[in-house]
């Protein structure tokens, strides 16, 4: 088999073969992408001591320098929804903008080629007007959010096309739903304002022939089904641990939906101790074997990890699950 239907069929849940990988640093990969090559230009300034930045939304963020990573919206794109008219989208939709994954899709590839998304509609438009503003416009300017949304899903649409016509076997996007123990919104507001907007990207994308791989973080187990009834393929989880895994194997395993992880980033990862990484990796495999997709998280000094613990989970995988791997009792 091909690394592709190496992947594929961990995706579909069938495989009887090896999991896939998706690691770093010359490691195991079935995996390659492409992006939107925008060429949008943000920008950054420092004032005392917080750091203020664009994003090609429009919006501007500010944190505090070198004290937080990441930051917080200063200043939405839409400050009033008297500004609405005048949002001007990027054109991340333009064909311009895919030669790099025409290429890669032109290119007899034996890997999975995968378009990266710039977010779905949730995780775009919450940032628009700043989250907590966003959070009451769901209830209180139901009509402004129904066309912002519609205008953003749109041109997500659009980009989902360029990655269809240059051959991408997947897209993926990352949306985080849920906080450490519950969801970010209740489960009727999701299903009312948010799945038929995930249903028309999925139909998309898989009219294109693509599969749909989404990123969440947080503990999103009371929309699971929805998601995988809405048309999500794979979904990508960086904490397994925070769920009931033989629970979540076995709703997987029912909807044909795989699981793309690393070993745990916050509960096992971090702690340093080999015996446990190792254990709990070997528990990872053989609780999601026939669909299970192996990583490596990216940034870990983020995570209080040093390289040396990422490769005893990495080791672990090549040996439970890679070529020649068989399945290991669990402990």
């Amino acid at each position: 088999m091909t690394p592709r239907d190496i992947v594929l069929s961990n995706i579909e849940c069938r495989s009887d073969g090896r999991i896939a990988f998706n690691f770093s640093g010359g490691r195991l990969n079935d995996f390659t992408g492409a992006g939107c090559d925008h060429g949008i230009e943000t920008t950054s300034w420092i004032e005392g001591d917080v750091e203020y930045s664009t994003d090609i939304w429009g919006n501007v963020w500010h944190r505090l320098v070198g004290m937080s990573q990441g930051g917080e919206v200063f200043r939405p794109v839409i400050e009033d929804w008297r500004d609405l008219d005048k949002l001007v989208l990027p054109d991340l939709d333009n064909p311009a903008h895919y030669e790099r994954a025409r290429q890669l899709g032109a290119s007899g590839t034996d890997r999975f080629r995968v378009g990266w998304m710039p977010g779905w509609p949730f995780a775009i438009c919450r940032y628009m007007r700043k989250m907590e503003i966003y959070f009451m416009d769901l209830l209180a300017e139901r009509e402004c959010i129904d066309i912002l949304h519609d205008r953003v899903t749109t041109l997500l649409e659009g980009i989902i096309d360029q990655y269809g016509a240059a051959g991408m076997d997947a897209i993926m996007f990352c949306e985080d739903l849920g906080t450490q123990d519950r969801l970010l919104l209740g489960v009727p507001l999701w299903r009312d304002v948010f799945r038929p907007l995930c249903e028309r990207l999925t139909a998309r994308a898989h009219r294109a022939g693509m599969k749909v791989i989404q990123h969440s973080c947080g503990y999103n187990w009371e929309l699971i089904d929805d998601l995988c009834d809405a048309g999500i393929d794979c979904l990508q989880f960086d904490q397994p641990a925070i769920y009931n895994m033989p629970a979540l194997a076995a709703k997987l395993r029912a909807h044909g939906v795989g699981l793309f992880a690393p070993c745990d980033i916050q509960q096992v990862l971090p702690t340093g101790d080999k015996a446990r990484i190792e254990r709990e990796t070997e528990r990872l495999v053989n609780t999601f074997r026939g669909g299970f997709i192996a990583k490596n998280y990216p940034d870990l000094h983020g995570i209080g990890v040093q390289p040396e613990w990422d490769d005893w989970a990495y080791q672990t995988f090549l040996r439970v699950g890679g070529p020649g791997g068989t399945p290991v009792a669990q402990r």
